[in-house]
């Protein structure tokens, strides 16, 4: 819908649906520093994929099973990241923290953070600096989580060779990263396989 704003042109609001650009608004006076093109987002569920991002096996009556944490990548920049997520039934995470504020929200099946149970309609506030876990999955039908993040999602481990131990002690082996292709808007280094997830 046209260049970019120039600093000298008005700035504007830009409206967009699904990652395209509709339309342009009005930006309002907050008082406070901010885009000077701030947008209006609108992103519906159907529009993104489920990505995998972290992989494990698990032998359950005798039998190895792929177990996964799969994201839909709804919102990925250097200012924010919104996910929903969907946790396999039994996966663990191990326990660990993030650079920026993390929020997470039971939609469905149960997420225990250490030994806090966390239903549906739960919500979890983790800020920078503190750290929770390990995390289990409902064993049942797993979770699904609506979770943000600010500006730098990087996982913080607080306990590698404890999370190592415990997956060892459930037969579960932790699978190397799956490879992924981020939004293009989302900063680099994610998705390469290494060991950034928890």
């Amino acid at each position: 819908m046209g260049d970019p704003v120039s600093e000298q042109s008005e700035p504007y609001t830009i409206v967009t649906v699904d990652g395209v650009e509709v339309a342009r608004t009005d930006v309002l006076a907050s008082g406070r520093p901010h885009n000077r093109c701030p947008r209006l987002a609108i992103v519906h569920d159907e529009a993104v994929p489920f990505t995998e991002v972290i992989a494990q096996e698990h032998t359950v009556a005798g039998v190895v099973e792929r177990h996964s944490v799969r994201e839909k990548f709804l919102e990925w920049n250097g200012q924010r990241m919104v996910v929903i997520g969907r946790y396999d039934p039994g996966i663990i995470l191990e326990r660990h923290g993030h650079s920026s504020d993390h929020l997470i929200y039971v939609l469905e099946g149960t997420l225990n953070v250490g030994a806090y149970e966390c239903p549906p309609k739960t919500l979890i506030v983790l800020e920078e600096g503190a750290s929770f876990g390990p995390l289990f999955a409902d064993e049942t039908i797993g979770c699904l989580l609506f979770e943000t993040w600010l500006d730098d999602v990087t996982p913080l481990p607080a306990d590698k060779p404890g999370y190592h131990a415990l997956l060892a002690s459930r037969e579960i082996v932790r699978l190397p990263n799956p490879p992924f292709s981020s939004p293009a808007s989302a900063p680099s280094g994610f998705g390469t396989g290494e060991d950034r997830w928890s």
